[in-house]
């Protein structure tokens, strides 16, 4: 009797897409078992700022945070406060998908959680993650977990097809970076954005030089996401980061091995310099940005 060939994660049509548009929706990527006790997992987090009166390593807090109501709007570097989101990283079914998009080298060099909580969840302005982060290539990535429904009513993830074929964009303002564009001069019509929007299980990913936002959650649901932001091996933060310490940088690698030689591409960069005055997370950056597409 011949073997039943299992269905691949993602398809060839799929691929072509992510080349094509700069992100794509794979859907049951996590079964709902892995969706419950990431949940699970992310509400004793989300608990454990209680009594905080401010932002710290671990913890970005929304504007009508108190220490008594606990409200969270990312948690920073979740792989490392519990570690069941390194072995979600890890699992079989985003690494099939992901060493189609980047190559089967694969290292992971950041991670979050945003949490727009129903009715009051923080929007984020248009930008690109290169801006942020640009590397030695641009086979870089992020996937964005979707730990509830994304629905049109709930500040889903917001992309411009093509956008990452284009140029990185400017994300200062009077000299210095505020991590958003201004929309009434970057030239970008907004208008073409398309929505990600899926069911819990479902990841998104799309290219690091994508230019994308959200809107405030406005629905009685929440819209918690996980993101992954990964790497192909020969992909060198060009800040230098990673040079800090060798086996720390091993220890980021998905699958496959780190490389010693990187590869260079000629890409349009923009360094994230000089800092912006308010730090700690994307949030707290866009405060400054004195022209806002969202309104906040």
């Amino acid at each position: 009797m011949a073997a039943v060939l299992e269905q691949p994660v993602i398809t060839d049509a799929q691929v072509q897409q992510y080349r094509d548009d700069g992100f794509v929706v794979v859907e049951n990527v996590f079964a709902p078992a892995d969706i419950a006790r990431m949940r699970s997992t992310l509400e004793s987090l989300v608990q454990k700022a209680r009594g905080l009166t401010g932002h710290d390593a671990t913890y970005d807090l929304e504007a009508s945070h108190t220490p008594d109501n606990p409200r969270v709007r990312r948690i920073k570097e979740p792989h490392k406060a519990d570690p069941v989101f390194w072995e979600m990283a890890r699992h079989p079914r985003m690494l099939a998908v992901l060493t189609r998009l980047l190559g089967p080298a694969l290292r992971l060099h950041g991670a979050k959680i945003n949490l727009k909580s129903a009715a009051y969840g923080a929007p984020v302005e248009w930008h690109q993650d290169w801006a942020f982060y640009p590397h030695t290539n641009d086979d870089v990535l992020a996937v964005g977990v979707m730990l509830d429904d994304m629905t049109p009513e709930n500040g889903p993830l917001l992309l411009i097809p093509g956008s990452h074929t284009g140029p990185t964009h400017d994300h200062h303002q009077d000299g210095r970076f505020v991590g958003a564009m201004d929309p009434e001069t970057c030239g970008v019509d907004f208008a073409t954005a398309q929505m990600c929007t899926g069911r819990a299980g479902a990841c998104s990913f799309h290219h690091v030089r994508a230019v994308h936002g959200s809107a405030m959650n406005t629905s009685g649901k929440d819209r918690r996401l996980l993101l992954y932001q990964v790497a192909a091996g020969d992909a060198w933060d060009i800040r230098g980061l990673e040079a800090k310490s060798w086996e720390a940088h091993e220890a980021t690698m998905l699958q496959g091995k780190p490389s010693l030689t990187p590869r260079m591409e000629a890409l349009p960069v923009r360094l994230p310099l000089p800092p912006p005055l308010r730090g700690g997370s994307i949030y707290e950056s866009q405060t400054l940005a004195r022209n806002k597409f969202f309104g906040t």
